[in-house]
């Protein structure tokens, strides 16, 4: 049930950072989504019905190796992808303004809800006309 929980949480934060458009906010979205893949990978594997991996005892009531090289897999692909996306945020075009009139739309849409006019900041293109 904590596991689900956690996952669910993890999961929900990731939807959350994914609707904000600042790069960084979607590479921690990413790693969430990411977090959240690895524990349903690792509760796949049952290691909570089963005993440690070197039993001495019953073959059958070892841990499965497979689902922990799994998540260990998913780790260092996850980690890959993140610096990667990492690189892209650092090196990207300092001309995009998807972030701006997203927030120029937020401000529209606010001002229209409650009634109450509210002028969105300066952007670079609305200085430049």
């Amino acid at each position: 049930m904590t596991l689900s929980i956690t996952v669910a949480l993890l999961t929900a934060g990731a939807v959350y950072l994914f609707t904000k458009r600042e790069m960084l906010r979607v590479i921690l979205g990413f790693v969430l989504i990411g977090h959240a893949g690895n524990l349903i990978l690792f509760a796949a594997g049952g290691t909570d019905r089963r005993s440690e991996a070197f039993h001495p005892g019953d073959a059958s009531a070892m841990a499965d190796p497979l689902p922990q090289a799994f998540v260990l897999t998913a780790i260092v692909i996850a980690f890959s992808i993140t610096v990667f996306m990492l690189v892209l945020a650092v090196t990207g075009d300092k001309t995009d303004d998807t972030a701006d009139r997203v927030e120029e739309l937020d401000v529209a849409a606010e001002s229209y809800s409650d009634g109450v006019r509210h002028k969105p900041r300066n952007t670079s293109r609305q200085e430049q006309s």
